[in-house]
């Protein structure tokens, strides 16, 4: 398979494994109807590190990813700021990309992929990821991500109107199109279908026992519909007048029918089978058409959208919102991302929705657009970094226009619904936890034992700080020793005493016990089945199996 080399590919690479996990601190003044949140949370600060701390919680648990990242066009004032240790990357810290930066596409490509190797770790197995794009990086990104994904997992390139025509007097072509590239996360998933619309629906016009329904033609059309190519689905079927009918194309050659004879058979039995009388050749004779329901029926997606609103539309329906002010540039449609939710593969209703550009908040919105036209309960996860800077000290894009169009848009069009708002904290590193910062026992313990086993704890692990117990994987059970009290957790240690009290609580699974200090020798550990580890310094390293 075909790499893409780039300035500092080799130092960014896996440099999502050395960012550390940061705590997610709830901020419940900026919190909207948090009794009706169901899970819906809007996460301030950098991407990168967001997405790491999201992890312990909702690894393999996102339906639906929808980003919508910089274009990379030259006039987005976007800044590299990852925290990278190489003098090659350093140098671009802090400094806006210029569209005659020669180096923007390197600079992109070092932003993105570690982002992308995260939003990976959290799809689930039939998960899917909308990333939206133009010319200026789209074929560098279908190369890294072939690479992060797997080219086996590429599910298409959707084209998408957007209702307005930009470069026609740079002497080229102008361009009214932008595009969706589509993973899934294995090879084996197929997408969900689209509902009909009532142009579709028209269609169904004839009615039976059953209910609505149109018909398609018996005979296969379009490629591979040559004898040759299906000889099984070569064969006679009887018309009502008791003649043999062959699939025989109108050019005269030998057809095959849609489906082999006993599928046929099943079919006529079944009263899915319709004759109808049709000219061919000037003869009329009789030619068999397959029923098709309208009861539950969807339409598979087409990878041209041309149907839906443009970008003019979501812009003014967004300033619209907000009374009239333009806050946000190149917002997308709500009706975009409604079409991507849908069609995720074996789309639920319960379905998590995550979008770590979030900008203006349109998946959000999305989300609860679609949730009050069907009844469901799918929650969103949206991260947006409040772009603050020595300019502008005070900017903050997340507080006031993603969480505020939210706000609005509950109040606006009465979505029976709310979010909790966190900020990204404090890191979860050995130099942090040194210097006296602790988080609290139930974020630590959900890091624990993601570290411990690549999960986040289920609901039947209790975390108990009492007995520091934190969670169960297969045969092992998973301890915590640990206080957020800095002198009290000086004097923590894995005594003899604690050592036992957790093997009579375990019985014969393994304990692995993370704790300041441990008291006990090799051979009482062994004879006690307990793997000891010491926080903070062994704490970073996941297990290779995870």
């Amino acid at each position: 398979m075909p790499t893409l080399q780039f300035k500092g590919k080799n130092i960014i690479w896996n440099h999502h494994m050395s960012v550390p996990y940061h705590t997610l601190e709830r901020v419940e003044e900026l919190d909207y109807q948090a009794d009706k949140s169901n899970g819906n949370i809007i996460v301030e600060g950098d991407n990168l590190t967001a997405l790491k701390a999201l992890l312990p919680e909702y690894a393999g648990k996102v339906k639906c990813i929808y980003i919508d990242p910089p274009y990379n066009t030259g006039n987005e004032g976007w800044i590299y700021n990852d925290n990278v240790s190489s003098p090659i990357i350093q140098e671009w810290i802090g400094k806006e990309v210029s569209n005659d930066d020669m180096t923007k596409h390197d600079k992109w490509l070092c932003m993105m992929v570690p982002r992308l190797k995260l939003l990976y770790e959290l799809l689930k197995e039939d998960g899917i990821i909308f990333i939206s794009i133009d010319d200026n990086e789209q074929s560098n990104l279908k190369l890294i991500c072939d690479s992060i994904f797997g080219e086996e997992n590429f599910l298409g390139n959707i084209v998408r109107a957007t209702g307005q025509t930009t470069g026609q007097d740079s002497g080229g072509l102008g361009n009214s199109f932008d595009f969706l590239l589509v993973y899934g996360k294995n090879p084996s998933i197929s997408l969900s279908g689209l509902p009909l619309t009532p142009k579709d629906i028209k269609r169904f016009d004839n009615e039976d026992e059953r209910g609505k329904y149109a018909f398609d033609q018996m005979r296969k059309t379009g490629s591979n519909d040559r004898r040759e190519d299906r000889p099984n689905m070569y064969y006679p079927v009887i018309d009502p007048d008791g003649n043999e009918v062959y699939p025989i194309a109108p050019a005269g050659y030998e057809s095959c029918w849609r489906f082999e004879k006993k599928t046929y058979e099943k079919l006529l039995s079944e009263n899915y089978i319709l004759w109808k009388k049709t000219k061919r050749n000037g003869k009329e004779i009789w030619w068999p058409y397959v029923k098709y329901y309208l009861e539950g029926r969807t339409k598979r997606p087409s990878p041209l959208w041309t149907d839906l609103d443009g970008n003019k539309k979501a812009a003014r329906d967004l300033r619209e919102l907000f009374d009239g002010k333009k806050v946000f540039d190149f917002p997308k449609p709500v009706a975009l991302i409604k079409r991507c939710i849908q069609i995720a593969p074996n789309s639920s209703k319960d379905d998590i929705i995550l979008d770590s550009f979030a900008g203006s908040g349109t998946t959000a919105h999305a989300v609860m657009d679609l949730n009050k036209e069907d009844g469901g309960n799918r929650r969103y996860i949206l991260v947006q970094m409040p772009e603050n800077s020595e300019k502008e000290p005070e900017k903050n894009i997340c507080r006031d226009i993603t969480r505020e169009r939210i706000v609005r848009a509950i109040e606006k069009f009465g979505y029976d619904s709310g979010f909790e708002y966190l900020r990204v904290g404090q890191a979860l590193d050995a130099e942090t936890l040194l210097s006296g910062e602790l988080p609290e026992y139930e974020t630590f313990a959900k890091y624990v034992y993601y570290l411990a086993t690549g999960e986040h704890p289920g609901a039947e692990d209790q975390i108990d700080q009492e007995s520091y117990f934190v969670g169960s994987k297969d045969n092992e059970d998973i301890y915590l020793i640990y206080t957020d009290d800095m002198d009290a957790l000086q004097k923590l240690a894995l005594s003899y005493e604690k050592a036992e009290a957790i093997r009579k609580r375990s019985g014969v699974k393994q304990a692995i016990v993370y704790a300041p200090a441990c008291f006990l020798d090799e051979e009482d550990l062994q004879e006690l089945k307990i793997e000891f580890v010491s926080i903070p310094y062994n704490l970073f390293e996941r297990k290779a199996e995870a």
